[in-house]
């Protein structure tokens, strides 16, 4: 990465704003985190931050809120568990800008870390304000970005503060821009790519950018029911991206152009409803009937990837294959997931649905790497550029 780092610019004693994605999944019931993988992400630089004397300001969101204070999406949760984790007090302000988060920052001493309030409770965050990017630069000297995961937003937090502060890369950030672009620049061969989720406007642009790069295309999820479409199979009610029939069709045939295997299901599991009462029957795929959807892959089809997926040296996965959230639309999932945990070979998950699946399952550590951003590591591995990585400075630059 051509990006200056944390390690490149002198912290101590600066007063450094750091944007993280602590966005993490929360119990409805108790309000606890159930996954907290994106907070233990951030923790090598805010360690290497605390270390070297920096007066830490953390900077993040968490939920959806609009542009408005929701409770529910406060960042306490997050403040006590990072608390836990670093065994330092972290206090959170009550709000990301404004003279009671300016006085916090500013009694910080070397070491301290202190927590800002949602910054998506302002709309000026999504809606990439100006003001409201030099309101957050006023309290600091620096800025670090962390945040892969919002990376691909041009969010006042992510890339229109850099227009007023020296800007660079988190440890975080560094990783995951070097792990995915070796996938773009030099992957052990044979490379594939397992690729599921419900659409294929989704993944479009990263096929089509890997597509001269990996060996073998393995397509689940809701995806294949408009590839499946493509070829003239009856896919009954399953979602299909009517608008999308000719893209798939011309994937395929690009794939065939350029030597890359492209499978597809060859059975998967129906139901006549998306709920935990349907009844689920594992049928061929020339056997699908118009009253019913394809909810996951079939046991064939989990043995035909699997022997690929055994073969190859370096795998990326993005998407769940069925529907994970219902158990008995889950197993295809679940058992490409203990694949991937098995094999010898480089394994790098696209982060989003996928990255909480391999955490919730406890296989993370099995894994080579699982990033951090859904949404972000698509986009990237599709060669688009990144707002928040652009932002940044480049290696060698004056400060």
């Amino acid at each position: 990465m051509n990006k200056m780092t944390v390690r490149d610019i002198e912290t101590t004693g600066k007063r450094v704003l750091i944007r993280v994605d602590f966005n993490v999944p929360l119990d409805e019931k108790t309000g606890k985190i159930t996954d907290d993988s994106r907070i233990t992400a951030a923790l090598p630089t805010l360690r290497y931050l605390i270390e070297q004397g920096a007066r830490v300001i953390i900077i993040s969101h968490l939920g959806r809120p609009r542009g408005k204070v929701v409770d529910e999406m406060r960042l306490a949760p997050v403040a006590r568990r990072l608390s836990q984790i670093l065994g330092v007090k972290v206090a959170v302000t009550r709000d990301s800008i404004g003279p009671e988060a300016e006085q916090a920052a500013a009694k910080l001493g070397n070491g301290d870390i202190i927590l800002m309030e949602n910054i998506r409770f302002h709309p000026e965050e999504e809606e990439g304000d100006v003001s409201f990017a030099q309101a957050l630069a006023r309290m600091g000297d620096i800025f670090v970005n962390d945040a892969f995961g919002t990376s691909h937003r041009a969010h006042a937090s992510v890339s229109v503060i850099a227009g007023y502060l020296p800007s660079v890369a988190g440890l975080l950030l560094e990783k995951e821009i070097n792990t995915l672009g070796s996938l773009l620049e030099n992957p052990a061969h044979p490379f594939c790519a397992l690729l599921g989720g419900a659409k294929v406007s989704d993944k479009v642009g990263m096929i089509e950018n890997i597509m001269g790069k990996v060996d073998c295309l393995l397509v689940g999820g809701g995806m294949a029911a408009t590839f499946l479409k493509a070829k003239s199979y009856e896919v009954g009610l399953s979602l299909v991206e009517a608008d999308r029939l000719e893209t798939a069709r011309s994937l395929i045939a690009e794939a065939g152009q350029c030597g890359v295997k492209l499978l597809l299901p060859v059975d998967v599991v129906v139901a006549s409803e998306i709920s935990s009462g349907a009844r689920a029957e594992t049928i061929s795929i020339e056997s699908v009937p118009p009253d019913k959807m394809i909810l996951d892959i079939g046991p064939q089809t989990v043995a035909h990837f699997s022997k690929e997926l055994r073969g190859s040296r370096t795998v990326f996965w993005n998407g769940p294959l069925g529907i994970y959230e219902i158990p008995q639309f889950a197993e295809g999932t679940r058992a490409m997931a203990k694949l991937l945990a098995s094999i010898e070979a480089t394994t790098i998950i696209g982060g989003g649905s996928t990255g909480e699946i391999v955490n919730e399952m406890g296989l993370a550590d099995k894994m080579t790497f699982t990033s951090t951003g859904g949404g972000a590591s698509l986009n990237f591995l599709s060669g688009k550029k990144l707002p928040g990585v652009e932002a940044l400075l480049d290696k060698g630059a004056k400060i």
